[in-house]
């Protein structure tokens, strides 16, 4: 009879960046800009990939609470509108520190803004010093500066932290497709995508500065349906199964 031990699937990823929308954590039949049910199902995902050995960061946008562009659109001055959805991350970045920290997980909340009574300031060498300590990492307040998406923030962090991979949650489709399945029956899914690709295409799922940034620092673009309540699509992407969009060099 054999003594070997049956080998433990390993993660593809050890260190990864999720990127949730601010739509992740609404419940809009219940009338809730955060569900405290939904961000207790997120923070269950997260804490199955950590038990893993995978180190994670999140950036969360704030459009469940207040879109800089939206109020653009309606008269209010840009930049003003930017930062109130900057301030809109960090109520996210907030709600899921706890959720995270329910579920048993020891986070750090930084913010591109300084607020100190509730954050740190995003500090690099802090923050990879958190990884060493085991803490999940959550980065609010996108880039702190005016005319740059939660996409870009998310890009950008993943490059200064040395990520593995950018993971793109989304709540309504399960990749990147040549145009919105919601609207058009005949869309066509990827499986994978070039860089150049996406950028030439000027698919909507992220920005073009987001695209350019990962394409500099090789950082591979994970896109995929993410669903908070019972499943495990945020695990088996770590573990490597192909599911959603890949968009590499």
């Amino acid at each position: 009879m054999s003594g070997t031990k049956e080998k433990v699937p390993q993660p593809k990823y050890r260190r990864v960046l999720l990127k949730l929308s601010g739509e992740a954590l609404r419940n809009k039949p219940k009338g809730l800009s955060i569900d405290p049910e939904i961000v207790a199902g997120i923070a269950r995902q997260v804490k199955a990939v950590h038990e893993r050995g995978v180190e994670v960061a999140l950036v969360v946008g704030g459009g469940n609470i207040f879109r800089g562009t939206t109020a653009a659109q309606r008269g209010l001055d840009r930049t003003s509108g930017d930062y109130m959805g900057m301030l809109a991350t960090i109520i996210n970045g907030l709600a899921l520190q706890s959720g995270l920290e329910k579920a048993g997980l020891e986070t750090r909340l930084q913010t591109a803004i300084e607020m100190r009574q509730i954050a740190e300031p995003f500090i690099l060498r802090r923050a990879l010093r958190h990884f060493e300590k085991k803490r999940v990492l959550i980065f609010a307040g996108g880039t702190g500066n005016p005319y740059f998406s939660t996409d870009t923030a998310a890009a950008l962090r993943a490059s200064e932290i040395g990520a593995e991979a950018l993971l793109k949650a989304t709540t309504k489709v399960d990749g990147v497709y040549s145009a919105d399945p919601l609207a058009e029956s005949g869309a066509v899914k990827y499986d994978e995508l070039a860089y150049e690709e996406a950028i030439a295409r000027s698919l909507k799922i992220m920005d073009g500065a987001a695209f350019a940034l990962c394409r500099e620092h090789r950082i591979p673009i994970i896109v995929f349906r993410f669903v908070a309540d019972g499943g495990d699509s945020l695990l088996r992407v770590v573990m490597g199964e192909r599911i959603g969009t890949l968009i590499h060099a």
